[in-house]
Protein backbone atom coordinates (compact mmCIF):
# COMPACT_ATOMS: atom_id res chain seq x y z
CA UNK A 1 0.00 0.00 0.00
CA UNK A 2 1.86 3.48 -1.12
CA UNK A 3 2.44 6.01 1.79
CA UNK A 4 -0.74 8.88 1.75
CA UNK A 5 1.04 11.90 2.79
CA UNK A 6 -2.58 13.60 3.02
CA UNK A 7 -2.75 10.51 6.10
CA UNK A 8 -1.11 12.37 8.92
CA UNK A 9 0.28 16.08 9.95
CA UNK A 10 3.73 16.56 10.35
CA UNK A 11 4.65 19.37 13.11
CA UNK A 12 8.11 20.65 13.84
CA UNK A 13 8.54 23.12 16.98
CA UNK A 14 11.28 25.05 18.57
CA UNK A 15 11.22 27.65 21.25
CA UNK A 16 14.46 30.15 21.70
CA UNK A 17 15.44 32.81 24.73
CA UNK A 18 17.88 35.11 24.34
CA UNK A 19 18.11 34.98 27.87
CA UNK A 20 16.54 32.93 30.53
CA UNK A 21 14.61 34.81 31.01
CA UNK A 22 15.06 37.39 28.51
CA UNK A 23 13.27 38.22 25.32
CA UNK A 24 11.93 35.15 23.74
CA UNK A 25 10.41 33.37 20.57
CA UNK A 26 9.07 29.89 19.37
CA UNK A 27 8.83 28.67 15.38
CA UNK A 28 6.34 25.59 13.84
CA UNK A 29 6.67 24.02 10.58
CA UNK A 30 3.53 22.06 9.80
CA UNK A 31 3.39 19.87 6.56
CA UNK A 32 -0.13 18.18 5.56
CA UNK A 33 0.42 16.56 2.15
CA UNK A 34 2.16 19.05 -0.16
CA UNK A 35 1.13 21.85 1.98
CA UNK A 36 3.41 23.79 4.26
CA UNK A 37 2.95 26.46 6.69
CA UNK A 38 5.41 28.61 9.08
CA UNK A 39 4.14 30.33 11.63
CA UNK A 40 6.34 32.54 14.49
CA UNK A 41 6.04 34.65 17.06
CA UNK A 42 8.02 36.36 19.92
CA UNK A 43 8.19 37.48 23.53
CA UNK A 44 9.26 40.69 25.18
CA UNK A 45 10.29 38.62 28.34
CA UNK A 46 9.88 34.45 28.68
CA UNK A 47 11.91 31.23 29.07
CA UNK A 48 12.74 28.89 26.55
CA UNK A 49 11.12 26.22 27.96
CA UNK A 50 7.95 28.19 28.07
CA UNK A 51 8.85 28.73 24.08
CA UNK A 52 9.47 25.47 23.29
CA UNK A 53 5.66 24.53 25.37
CA UNK A 54 4.00 27.83 23.79
CA UNK A 55 5.07 26.53 20.12
CA UNK A 56 3.56 23.28 20.53
CA UNK A 57 0.45 24.41 21.78
CA UNK A 58 0.09 27.20 18.97
CA UNK A 59 0.51 24.26 16.55
CA UNK A 60 -2.49 22.03 17.69
CA UNK A 61 -4.37 25.06 18.17
CA UNK A 62 -3.52 26.16 14.41
CA UNK A 63 -4.78 22.83 13.31
CA UNK A 64 -8.51 22.44 11.93
CA UNK A 65 -8.87 18.75 11.49
CA UNK A 66 -8.59 16.62 14.01
CA UNK A 67 -9.11 12.98 12.59
CA UNK A 68 -5.74 12.69 11.64
CA UNK A 69 -2.31 11.36 12.99
CA UNK A 70 -0.04 13.77 14.00
CA UNK A 71 3.60 13.31 14.21
CA UNK A 72 5.31 16.33 16.17
CA UNK A 73 9.07 16.58 16.24
CA UNK A 74 10.84 18.85 19.21
CA UNK A 75 14.48 19.07 20.39
CA UNK A 76 12.46 19.63 23.65
CA UNK A 77 13.43 16.71 26.11
CA UNK A 78 11.37 18.83 28.54
CA UNK A 79 8.54 18.76 25.83
CA UNK A 80 8.78 14.96 24.93
CA UNK A 81 10.00 13.29 28.46
CA UNK A 82 6.73 15.76 30.43
CA UNK A 83 4.11 13.78 28.18
CA UNK A 84 5.57 10.34 27.07
CA UNK A 85 6.89 9.84 30.43
CA UNK A 86 3.44 10.69 31.76
CA UNK A 87 5.00 13.75 34.16
CA UNK A 88 2.17 15.71 32.97
CA UNK A 89 -0.24 13.63 34.35
CA UNK A 90 0.98 13.19 37.95
CA UNK A 91 1.63 17.45 37.62
CA UNK A 92 -1.68 17.93 36.99
CA UNK A 93 -3.22 15.33 39.29
CA UNK A 94 -1.66 16.89 42.41
CA UNK A 95 -1.98 20.34 41.07
CA UNK A 96 1.18 21.06 40.10
CA UNK A 97 2.66 20.37 43.84
CA UNK A 98 6.22 21.33 44.69
CA UNK A 99 6.18 24.36 42.69
CA UNK A 100 6.27 22.99 38.77
CA UNK A 101 6.68 25.65 36.41
CA UNK A 102 4.49 26.61 33.21
CA UNK A 103 0.85 25.30 34.93
CA UNK A 104 -0.74 27.65 32.78
CA UNK A 105 1.08 26.30 29.46
CA UNK A 106 0.70 22.53 30.70
CA UNK A 107 -3.33 22.95 31.26
CA UNK A 108 -3.33 25.01 27.83
CA UNK A 109 -1.25 22.27 26.35
CA UNK A 110 -3.43 19.16 27.84
CA UNK A 111 -6.61 21.14 26.47
CA UNK A 112 -5.41 21.89 23.15
CA UNK A 113 -3.87 17.83 22.55
CA UNK A 114 -7.06 16.19 23.73
CA UNK A 115 -8.67 15.53 20.69
CA UNK A 116 -5.67 14.55 18.71
CA UNK A 117 -3.59 11.50 18.00
CA UNK A 118 -0.06 12.56 18.87
CA UNK A 119 3.15 10.55 18.31
CA UNK A 120 6.28 12.86 19.70
CA UNK A 121 9.35 12.30 18.59
CA UNK A 122 12.80 13.97 19.69
CA UNK A 123 15.49 15.56 17.60
CA UNK A 124 18.77 16.72 17.95
CA UNK A 125 18.95 20.72 18.23
CA UNK A 126 21.26 22.37 15.98
CA UNK A 127 22.34 19.63 13.88
CA UNK A 128 21.18 18.31 10.42
CA UNK A 129 17.81 18.38 10.72
CA UNK A 130 16.52 21.24 8.20
CA UNK A 131 13.38 21.56 9.49
CA UNK A 132 14.49 21.98 13.16
CA UNK A 133 16.54 23.96 12.06
CA UNK A 134 13.96 26.43 10.44
CA UNK A 135 11.92 26.36 13.39
CA UNK A 136 15.07 27.38 15.28
CA UNK A 137 15.87 30.50 12.68
CA UNK A 138 11.82 30.98 12.96
CA UNK A 139 12.18 31.15 17.13
CA UNK A 140 15.31 33.49 17.20
CA UNK A 141 14.10 35.67 14.72
CA UNK A 142 11.05 36.19 16.56
CA UNK A 143 12.60 36.66 19.49
CA UNK A 144 14.80 39.50 17.90
CA UNK A 145 11.75 40.92 16.36
CA UNK A 146 9.93 44.61 17.48
CA UNK A 147 6.34 44.38 18.56
CA UNK A 148 7.43 41.19 21.25
CA UNK A 149 4.01 40.52 23.28
CA UNK A 150 3.45 39.93 26.79
CA UNK A 151 3.54 36.45 28.00
CA UNK A 152 1.13 36.77 30.50
CA UNK A 153 1.63 33.80 32.41
CA UNK A 154 5.47 34.44 33.27
CA UNK A 155 5.56 38.18 33.59
CA UNK A 156 2.52 38.19 35.96
CA UNK A 157 4.07 34.74 37.71
CA UNK A 158 1.19 32.37 36.91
Amino acid sequence: MPFDPNAQIIIYTDGSSRGNPGPGGYGIVLFWGNKKKEISQGYRRTTNNRMELLALIVALESLKRSDLPIVIFTDSKYLVDSITKKWLDKWIKSNFAGGKKNKDLWLRYSKAAKPFQIQYNWVKGHADNPYNNLCDELATSAADGKDLLIDEGFENGI
